[in-house]
């Protein structure tokens, strides 16, 4: 008994020992990672930022980027859940897009050098994690240069879940939060396909449980045929293309048994893409990107209480900030020194992706059984996933309806619709685009914020 008792409170010493080199090591990571300050930022930030590399294959040096902006230090960042963003593609940057024109903290002057206070930070209500994904994608990398072409949805969804699981290593704190996925376009397939990793994971004995609440897609990809017939149904009811291009159309493209187009199709979309003409599919009501939009924020800066316009050229301005070296210093970013200039979409991932499963209404099933939060939202003036393609695919699930079709609202004015099914929760948001939070960030705040707290939109005017 004396030596059990001996070489069990070894064991202990040991363990206790690990604990605490492992605390030690991930409090120096965090401190490696901690953004003192970013050029051009407004005073005053009251919130703590992350950011850095998370390695998550040790063989081909492959380690995605990430960005951590923090709930506010006055609104209890302890206390708040934790959101994983995730932008779209395949082969895009949810630094370029999703922190840097959506939901992020600061959004970028058109001087590309500044940066100015988004009112609608979805940070005020929860802690926001941004990540690069895949490898090749914005500022994440791998050695092995092969590695870029050959990403696709699982290799992508089994990196995203390594991150994770090492991310948590790295801040223990955010260990047994509240997790929620969420992201916009292609998200459609990185989040569903990211949840059912991580529900699935966290029934393995040996496996990290992530508290992993839900999900929340916007004008996402979720199954080719209903997006298809209901994008070109967005297309002939909002004037874009002919009748008989429509008919052609319907007739020639059949996305629910290939994963590429017919010759015929190609000639059809050509045919479509001719007649749309020279206007912004992602926001068909938009204006282009042009000199005015300097006007327009030179305009707002006199009155900070207005809320900023759409600018089309949100783009430009990711491209110049994140392409400044004092930039990359800040973010600890671009460690290796990519030989090409950083760009919000890759030129690489995007066009040699291996695989992309036609539906994910499979994976909805699996993961509404499961009783996970589902919310889907879509802006109404997009015509590259547009609200048509998202019921057309909601309707293939046949989900009992809870709460029918109804108005919701903000300031006494229709901000949306939405109805509410068993198992998930579809929310339109009137007069925005593809990134709904770039065109309408206070309606898009207060759906992110119901999401949260899981409760209906608000329905009284």
């Amino acid at each position: 008994m004396g030596y059990y008792y001996y070489y069990y409170s070894i064991l202990c010493v040991i363990l206790f020992l690990s604990v605490e080199i492992s605390l030690a090591s991930s409090i120096e990571d965090q401190k490696r990672d901690k953004i003192s300050w970013l050029p051009g930022q407004p005073k005053n930030v009251g919130f703590d930022q992350y950011s850095g590399y998370v390695t998550v294959n040790e063989q081909n040096g492959r380690a995605l980027f990430y960005w951590l902006t923090e709930a506010p230090l006055s609104h209890g960042p302890n206390s708040k859940p934790l959101v994983l963003w995730l932008s779209s593609g395949p082969g895009c940057s949810s630094i370029a897009y999703g922190a840097s024109q959506e939901i992020g903290p600061f959004h970028i002057n058109s001087d590309g050098k500044s940066l100015y206070f988004n009112p609608y930070a979805w940070n005020k209500l929860a802690n926001i994690l941004f990540l690069e994904s895949p490898a090749g994608v914005g500022f994440s990398y791998s050695n092995k240069t092969s590695d870029l072409y050959t990403f696709g949805d699982q290799k992508t969804a089994e990196d995203s879940y390594i991150f994770l699981v090492n991310w948590f290593e790295r801040f223990p704190q955010y260990k047994h939060r509240e997790f929620y996925i969420a992201g916009i376009s292609y998200a459609g397939h990185y989040a569903p396909q990211l949840a059912q990793i991580v529900y699935q994971r966290n029934k393995g004995i040996n496996n990290p449980v992530i508290n992993f609440k839900g999900f929340l897609v916007g004008n996402g990809v979720t199954d080719d045929y209903h997006d298809l017939v209901g994008t070109f149904e967005y297309w002939w009811t909002h004037g874009l293309i002919s009748d008989s291009t429509y008919k052609l159309l319907r007739a020639a493209c059949d996305f629910g048994s290939s994963q590429h187009p017919s010759v015929q199709c190609t000639q059809a979309l050509k045919v479509a893409a001719a007649e749309q003409g020279d206007i912004d599919l992602y926001s068909i009501y938009s204006p282009l990107c042009n000199n005015t939009s300097t006007l327009k924020r030179s305009l707002n800066d006199r009155y900070t209480w207005m809320s900023r316009a759409y600018d089309p050229c949100t783009e430009r301005y990711s491209d110049s900030y994140f392409n400044r070296p004092e930039v990359q210093k800040a973010l600890h970013a671009n460690v290796t020194g990519i030989p090409h200039i950083w760009k919000g979409c890759s030129d690489v991932v995007g066009n040699y992706w291996t695989d992309s499963p036609l539906s994910m209404l499979p994976i909805y099933h699996e993961l509404i059984n499961a009783s996970l939060r589902i919310w889907v939202f879509s802006g109404d003036t997009d015509a590259i996933v547009p609200l048509t393609a998202t019921r057309y695919s909601i309707n293939a699930l046949k989900l009992p309806t809870v709460v029918n079709w109804y108005p919701w609202y903000d300031s006494g004015k229709v901000g949306g619709w939405s109805q509410v099914y068993k198992g998930l929760t579809l929310v339109t948001v009137r007069g925005a685009g593809h990134e709904v939070a770039l065109h309408k960030p206070r309606q898009a705040f207060i759906l992110f914020r119901s999401f949260l707290e899981n409760k209906y939109m608000p329905s009284s005017s």
